[in-house]
């Protein structure tokens, strides 16, 4: 297979991107969707690395792995970044001991994600040929980032195994209310977040998860689910709620397919493709108890939380119900008879 290369430019709205073979056989030449420079598009992404799931994947010799799995995110967020002079990325790692912002790192200066080389140079190891400096930094940045973090699964301490998924969503929005705060005045932002899910759902985070849905839809913020194995009742609430896209992919080593063809596209554009039709949603709801989804259950009146089992009292609010019973019919008073 012949080597391919993207002559080192600037991305510019307007700029056509050329593409060439090295063979020299022939040029394709394509434009670049013009974007409004009042408007900023932000993408988030949240990659799951539970290191226990990735791990079993590994000894399954499963066809999906974590550094396949991590290419294809940095092909994803370096398109997203190629699409608009305006656009921006953010990259989260969801571990299981915690929730870490890969992109834009600690070491990255702040300011505008798309600074110039000079700022960049600091960042990066330099300009690679054909490739453009703030892709060569982010790369750098998530590459290294991520195996500092999976490095650390050794000091693992206690028995939790579950991916903090709704705490790396908690960070996407303050990160997205950060970006919102500092952007010049006039422009638009809009984000969204896309999840990458694939160690099973923990239901022990339904209450701070479903706050995480209810908190993004009141901002406008998609959230989209990609999911690799067991499909995520929880995520497909979130896309339900907030109007996004879930997709729980068929061939785990078409990734980079599915990510280019179903998730890059912004909310504006996929109103014109062919995407996938709405899937039926799981919206059962986790008891407060022992954390299990039910159908059906006990509901307190005063802060509505829910129970599988009936409990006198209510152990979130203390409320004392009165529980009803019977009602209790007084006996009747026999007549005497008069004696004769």
């Amino acid at each position: 297979m012949s080597a391919w290369r993207a002559e080192r430019r600037r991305p510019d709205m307007a700029d056509v991107i050329r593409v060439r073979q090295y063979n020299g056989c022939f040029i394709v030449r394509g434009r670049v969707a013009m974007a409004s420079d009042d408007e900023v598009n932000l993408l988030v992404i949240v990659v799951d690395v539970n290191p226990i799931w990735w791990g079993q994947q590994a000894l399954n010799h499963s066809e999906v792995t974590l550094p396949k799995c991590i290419d294809a995110v940095m092909v994803m967020g370096n398109s997203h970044l190629f699409m608009g002079r305006n656009n921006k990325l953010a990259v989260i790692a969801s571990h299981i001991q915690e929730s870490r912002l890969l992109f834009p790192g600690k070491r990255w200066k702040c300011g505008d994600l798309c600074a110039e080389a000079s700022i960049l140079e600091s960042n990066a190891s330099g300009s690679k040929d054909g490739k453009y400096e703030l892709l060569t930094a982010a790369n750098e940045m998530i590459a290294e980032d991520i195996k500092e973090l999976m490095t650390k699964t050794g000091q693992i301490h206690g028995q939790k195994t579950e991916t903090v998924l709704a705490g790396s969503l908690a960070k996407a929005l303050c990160y997205i209310n950060k970006i919102a705060k500092d952007t010049k005045a006039g422009q638009e932002v809009k984000s969204r977040i896309l999840v990458i899910k694939a160690a099973e759902d923990s239901a022990l985070q339904y209450m701070n998860f479903m706050n995480v849905i209810f908190a993004a839809q009141k901002q406008s913020i998609l959230i989209d689910a990609c999911v690799l194995d067991t499909d995520s009742g929880l995520l497909q609430q979130a896309c339900d709620i907030t109007g996004g896209i879930y997709l729980k992919i068929p061939h785990a080593n078409s990734l980079l397919q599915y990510l280019l063809w179903v998730f890059l596209p912004d909310p504006d554009q996929r109103s014109h493709l062919n995407l996938l039709p709405p899937i039926h949603v799981d919206y059962r709801a986790a008891c407060f108890c022992h954390r299990n989804l039910i159908e059906i259950g006990y509901v307190c009146s005063v802060c509505l939380s829910i129970f599988c089992n009936f409990s006198p009292i209510c152990t979130t609010c203390e409320t004392a119900f009165k529980i009803s019973l019977p009602p209790v019919m007084k006996a009747k008073k026999k007549k005497l008879k008069p004696m004769i």
